[in-house]
């Protein structure tokens, strides 16, 4: 019989939050072991070379960072960058008066050139106008909520009375966005810009309040809300966040898939797969809290499936656009199709209904454009791209009668769509692999669950809320805790826990070291 092995805490979990929770309860001087069902760590911040014979180490599916803190960068000591885009979006459009494509080029900075952009667009300057008030407003909430999002969770009352912004927080927390968006916006382009923020990751409606806490998520970030590049890849923050969690004394077990989670008043007992038994006052999870759930034979929270699928390109070059506009700066943040605000709303409600929309919502970037490290010297000389697109609005239950069939239909449509503003079809530019296959991957949601444990491929893990509590009579403190007191959520499945960002890993420690 094996070995009962003692800790303080056990993190069942080896990605981003998993390894930034150890990291910190180890610095705290804890005795902890992190459990690691796969043979490498990083979870969905993985980095991989999906056309073997090419040495491209794509971010295959989180591939931005927004949310991660400076703080807890500092604390642990993180040796990481992240890129700044200089390009905000790019939305190309057929012009109504003669017919010819143009395309709405936002820059980071708001500047001269984005104000020609939409004037062009809108034949007036007042849709720029709104766009820089509106957004003007945001910037301030993200800066004022941000450092919450490290601290206990207060009550709405106190955070809405600290952040003092009572006309931003009514209509970001209280007013369905999309009421607020056709009310500050007119051209129905620029509305569906708007929009997308509220949608990534979320199958909702633009009237359903979760399309609120999505863009809040989404516009929060470290305070600026800015959406930067890892440099080196997602895979440079594993590798870096594994440096930490072992300098910090961080006892790390791949291949160890926890099996049974049992507890008592004492503390939590876990098994593996492979019989390998620890005990420990306090085990965190870094995964799903469905995952937890079935596990301890508990039911499974319900909420909201995955609604986007992911494509992964390696280009031997940028394709030419129809509206004449450089690629490299179309490319170099997000490239909007087929989302204005009626679009984005028709391909709900047709995906609701059970049918795969007729004109995919689409977006995606190019990595290489800010980062090229990822690619080799060879690559780089050759002048070879990355591509990353997201489907929105294709959720899970789409798939699930003939998944493969599906994806391929769904992957077709997207290119088909993407395709509608290229002088170079993409296929034309796609990289050629060695056995004559394209260089595209497609991943469903259903390929996010059965990949990287994401219940029906939610990048959420559930239902996001808002980050504060209703009243001060609830049990939550850090947003971590279940209902087993030595057992808490590190993962994307706890309050305040999505995206890339750590921030759920550094709370659930919080929440560990405070009940010391």
């Amino acid at each position: 019989m094996a070995l009962e092995r003692k800790y303080d805490a056990i993190v069942v979990g080896g990605g981003h939050n998993g390894l930034v929770a150890a990291s910190y309860l180890a610095r705290a001087g804890k005795k902890v072991v992190l459990l690691e069902a796969e043979d490498e760590l990083g979870g969905a911040t993985t980095s991989v070379r999906p056309f073997p014979e090419f040495d491209a180490r794509l971010s295959r599916y989180s591939y931005l960072v927004s949310l991660l803190p400076d703080q807890i960068v500092a604390e642990l000591g993180i040796n990481f960058k992240t890129l700044e885009r200089s390009i905000a979006s790019y939305t190309p459009y057929s012009k109504k008066s003669d017919g010819s494509d143009g395309g709405l080029l936002i820059s980071q900075n708001w500047d001269e050139r984005t104000a020609q952009n939409f004037q062009e667009l809108t034949g007036s300057s007042a849709e720029g106008l709104a766009w820089q008030g509106f957004y003007g407003e945001i910037a301030e909430l993200a800066k004022r909520i941000a450092p919450s999002m490290l601290q206990p969770l207060k009550t709405e009352k106190a955070l809405r009375e600290e952040i003092a912004l009572p006309q931003t927080w009514k209509y970001l927390m209280e007013r369905p966005i999309g009421e607020v968006i056709r009310e500050r916006f007119s051209d129905d382009l620029v509305r569906g810009v708007v929009l997308t923020d509220g949608l990534i990751g979320t199958f909702v409606s633009a009237d359903d309040l979760q399309a609120n806490r999505c863009f809040l998520y989404h516009l929060i970030g470290n305070g600026t809300g800015q959406w930067r590049v890892p440099q080196g890849g997602m895979g440079a923050l594993v590798t870096e966040l594994k440096r930490v969690a072992i300098a910090s004394g961080v006892e790390i077990l791949l291949n160890s898939r926890v099996a049974e989670i049992d507890n008592d008043a004492e503390g939590v007992f876990v098994k593996t797969v492979s019989g390998e038994t620890f005990t420990a006052r306090d085990l965190l999870f870094a995964g799903a809290p469905q995952t937890l759930a079935q596990i301890r034979g508990e039911i499974k929270p319900q909420s909201l499936e995955g609604s986007q699928m992911k494509i992964n390109m390696l280009l031997s070059r940028l394709p030419r656009l129809k509206s004449g506009i450089d690629p490299k700066l179309a490319f170099a943040g997000t490239f909007h199709v087929n989302e204005s605000y009626a679009q984005l709303e028709s391909a709900y409600r047709s995906a609701k209904s059970g049918v795969m929309p007729k004109v995919l919502p689409l977006e995606m970037y190019c990595h290489t454009l800010t980062d090229p490290t990822i690619l080799s010297p060879e690559l780089n000389a050759k002048s070879y791209q990355t591509l990353t697109l997201f489907g929105l609005h294709t959720p899970a239950a789409l798939f699930d009668k003939s998944p493969d069939e599906i994806k391929s239909a769904a992957k077709r449509a997207a290119i088909e769509s993407l395709n509608q503003y290229l002088l170079d079809p993409i296929e034309s530019v796609l990289a050629v692999c060695q056995d004559g296959s394209l260089a595209i991957e497609a991943k469903s949601p259903l390929d996010l669950e059965n990949d990287i444990g994401l219940p029906r491929g939610n990048i959420f893990h559930r239902d996001l809320d808002f980050p504060f509590i209703d009243t001060s009579g609830t049990d939550l403190t850090w947003g971590s805790e279940t209902n087993d007191k030595h057992i808490y959520l590190a993962g994307a499945g706890a309050r305040r826990g999505g995206g890339v960002s750590g921030i759920a890993g550094h709370n659930a420690a919080m929440a560990v070291l405070a009940n010391d």
